[in-house]
């Protein structure tokens, strides 16, 4: 079970490989997982937002969790399912079906479309919390259309086995007004481009979807800044910055989802409906990218 100690550093939200015809790719997502954990990752996220898991059904969870925990191994990297929906009773299930294949923790986004008041945003993640595996709220205003107000997260943080809080909202706003109240459980980023900002304002690291590629310097990035080293850090995060707005020029994860086929990393680019390829102007700018002189993407 995950606990708020170990909710630190660089969580990877890994995307889901499909086939030609839609069907999961498990060679792919075996083979991503793997070199993602070798090259020094704090936690692999599965089934979120960039897994594409809206469309992902509770049988296909199933055999990615199998495949994950083959990745992990020995390395004793957290394990992370995403079971947030719009549907209390359906993230509930979600999350016990999570507990029996062994996850360290569920992702829970903020019900999305339903558009719910902040008190039934609390019912939803005290629901979610009493099945009895650690939570991290995941809050994503521009997907959900609705915000967590600061009085909202405070109450939502109070409860048992709620252990911290993805961020994606692009302010550090609720960061900072809950340790002014005294509120300290673990903050990761969900925006890349604010990883740094995040750090400074008292973030414990990021979910970052950008780190599919060049895993090791956003690791490093996260390492320079424990360390105090702020100015190194500054400047390998600098370096990455034009690939991270790249990355979000399209709607996610269809632009790391073509990265990553580009580079041979997972066999196919296969998004499913709604989510489409990107188009050719964006190809040509990730194909030029180089984020030192000289240096191509490599993961």
């Amino acid at each position: 079970m995950l606990t708020e100690q170990q909710l630190h550093g660089i969580y990877l939200p890994v995307v889901t490989p499909f086939l030609p015809g839609g069907e999961l790719d498990l060679e792919s997502f075996h083979k991503l997982s793997s070199s993602l954990i070798s090259q020094g990752i704090d936690g692999l996220v599965v089934n979120g937002t960039t897994g594409e898991s809206p469309t992902v059904s509770c049988e296909e969870l199933s055999l990615l969790s199998a495949a994950a925990k083959s990745a992990i191994g020995a390395s004793k990297v957290p394990l992370v399912l995403g079971t947030g929906t719009n549907d209390t009773r359906a993230s509930v299930k979600k999350t016990e079906l999570a507990g029996q294949l062994g996850a360290d923790a569920v992702l829970a986004v903020v019900p999305y479309y339903n558009k719910p008041s902040q008190q039934g945003l609390i019912a939803h993640f005290r629901k979610i919390a009493e099945v009895g595996i650690p939570v991290v709220v995941y809050e994503i205003p521009t997907r959900t259309g609705v915000s967590l107000e600061l009085d909202t997260m405070r109450t939502i943080l109070e409860i048992d086995g709620i252990v911290g809080v993805k961020d994606c909202s692009g302010s550090t706003e609720l960061l900072k007004g809950l340790q002014a109240s005294g509120h300290h459980k673990p903050f990761l980023s969900g925006d890349d481009t604010k990883l740094l900002e995040f750090l400074e304002a008292g973030a414990a690291g990021g979910m970052l979807v950008s780190a599919h590629v060049h895993t090791q310097k956003f690791v490093q990035i996260y390492r320079h800044f424990r360390m105090g080293h702020m100015e190194q850090a500054q400047v390998m995060f600098d370096e990455l910055m034009p690939l991270m707005k790249l990355m979000f020029e399209e709607p996610n994860p269809a632009p790391v989802k073509w990265l990553l086929a580009e580079l041979g990393a997972i066999s196919h680019g296969t998004l499913r409906l709604p989510m489409v390829e990107i188009g050719e102007e964006l190809r040509r700018k990730l194909r030029e990218t180089r984020v030192l002189p000289g240096d191509a993407l490599a993961l």
